[in-house]
């Protein structure tokens, strides 16, 4: 049998909004399936909390909304979180992809979500 987890669309509006709500999903209220990208895709990879042999699906429901608010605005935001406290060796790539989602350009938060589900999990998520 299929575990479903439900995401809300409506109510991810920060990509903090995105780690509360698969969290929740996935664990119960207050529970954790990441908190960046490199934990959320271990998370996918690893079980914590979906079933052991995989067979599980998460459908985004609304996609399009959160899809909006995960845009470019939304990237930017992280990314200078990112640039902030990454190690002065990277600086100078986040630096650059920080300037490339201002310009509007490049992956944003949502690309990068839905390409970890992807990687880790391919045909896992729906997007409805």
């Amino acid at each position: 049998m299929t575990t479903v987890y439900i995401l809300d669309g409506t109510r991810i509006r920060t990509t903090d909004d995105f780690w509360r709500a698969i969290g929740e999903a996935v664990n119960g209220p207050g529970g954790y399936f990441g908190r960046n990208l490199d934990a959320f895709a271990d998370c996918l990879g690893g079980g914590f909390g979906t079933p052991d042999d995989d067979d599980f699906t998460v459908e985004w429901h609304d996609h399009q909304v959160s899809r909006g608010h995960l845009g470019h605005a939304e990237t930017v935001r992280q990314s200078e979180l990112m640039l902030a406290r990454c190690h002065p060796s990277n600086r100078p790539a986040v630096a650059a992809a920080t300037a490339e989602a201002r310009a509007g350009r490049g992956p944003t938060v949502f690309d990068r979500l839905v390409a970890i589900f992807e990687e880790r999990v391919p045909g896992a998520l729906r997007l409805l």
